[in-house]
Order: structure tokens, then sequence, then C-alpha cells
């Protein structure tokens, strides 16, 4: 009985303490991807592996910058880096709604109407504190805000431009001296049915909205030749 125990204890020996494992191969963890998955050609099933898409489109007005617009601007402040070249960083749509601090369900249509004209869901703005004289409250809703950048702002800004403000009536151009002195350009648009995107059977008031171009420029006139090469059309001086 005690042979057989030690024959036990013997055998049992090499399991207990992790030996190398047989065929003097490292021990698996996770399978490794078969080769033809890796290179991108077949998958275990024996269909081709589908291709990554890559159909993103630039935006107009960007590819416009960079072949026309950047040139003349380094060719016009005689810059030598390209970085020193202004140019768009952003734009902010920013649209008031003052009757929302009555009844919250106005900034409802306000979002909508947001989202539709810069294809992107702005944020609820709050008032900061509360002022007695217009019945304001801190914390209640007072307008809608949203931020463009990249390819949004680029797309924008095409659409303000070239379809949006030349459907104002009696439109004359905008004014050149609505800078902010240090590169950045302000716009007042009075109701937001110059945007082809708004249903005109669905609005049930006119709301205004203020558009601010946010650029890289040192000063005003850069962001001024900066926008007019883009296509702003400016007011003529008479």
């Amino acid at each position: 009985m005690a042979d057989e125990k030690e024959k036990k204890q013997k055998s049992a020996a090499p399991a207990q303490g992790g030996g190398k494992p047989q065929g003097g191969g490292k021990p698996q963890g996770k399978k490794a991807k078969p080769a033809q998955e890796e290179a991108g050609g077949e998958q275990p099933s024996g269909k081709p592996a589908r291709p990554k898409a890559n159909n993103r489109s630039t935006a107009r007005m960007r590819e416009k910058y960079y072949k026309e617009v950047l040139p003349a601007l380094m060719k016009e402040f005689s810059l030598e880096n390209t970085m020193a070249a202004p140019k768009l960083e952003k734009i902010v749509v920013n649209m008031g709604v003052g009757e929302a601090t009555q009844n919250a369900k106005l900034i409802d249509p306000a979002v909508s109407e947001i989202t539709q004209i810069a294809g992107q869901k702005p944020i609820v703005t709050k008032a900061k504190k509360s002022i007695a004289q217009f019945k304001v409250r801190e914390g209640n809703p007072i307008g809608v805000m949203v931020t463009l950048r990249g390819d949004r702002m680029y797309e924008f800004f095409d659409r303000l431009v070239n379809i949006a403000l030349p459907r104002v009536r009696d439109f004359r151009g905008v004014p050149t001296k609505s800078f902010d002195g240090r590169g950045n350009f302000t716009l007042g648009v009075r109701d937001q049915l110059i945007f082809p995107e708004i249903d005109y059977s669905k609005v049930e008031k006119m709301k205004g909205m203020n558009i601010t171009i946010v650029t890289t420029a040192g000063n005003d006139d850069q962001a001024r030749a900066l926008l007019k090469h883009m296509g702003m059309p400016f007011r003529t001086a008479q």
C-alpha cells in the first residue's frame, strides 16, 4: 500500500508543480488572428473582408481656403509661414428666447430650428442671476447656442454667404465695422426664415440670432481680408 501511494505522488508532482507543457511550446493565451484577416484577405467564413469606407468629402469652403484664399492672404500681407495666415476658428450661433422665462416650452421650437440651420444640436443657455425687473430667475432657460468647428463650420459659412444673406429683403451688404478689435466678426440676423432649411408654415414667431465668426487673425484688417476672400458680401462705402 505504501509503494502505491508513493507512485501516485510522483506521477502527480509534475502537474502540480506547473511544469512546461509538452512539446516545448509556450502556453497559449488569446487565439491569434488568422494571417488572412490581418492581411485583409478572406475571413474564416470564406467571405472576402469588407474594406473600410472612406467616402468623406471635404467641405467646399475648406478647399477654397487652402487653394485660393491662403495664397492670396500670404501675398497680401507678405507672410512667409502658412501658419501665420488668418483662418476661421469657429462660428457661434446664439438665439435668445426671452419669452421662455414665462413658458419653458417655447425653448423647444428654438432648439429645433437651430438644429436644422446648423446641423448640430444646440445647448440651452440659462440665466446666471435673477433680475426682478425682467421676471428672470436664476436657472431659467433664456436661449440656445451652438458652436461649430471643422467641416460643419465651413458648410454653415458657405450656406450663410451664398444662400441665406442674398435672401434678406433689401440686402445691401453686411457692415464692415462689426469687428471687436481682435479679429472676430459678429453679424445680427432679424429672422430665421432666410435659411432655406426652415419651413415657413411651421414657424410660430420670428426669432433673431447673433452669428459670431471667430478667426485667428491678430487684427481687424486681416480678419476683414480673410472674410472678403471667403466671399462675405461686405457693404461698399458710399
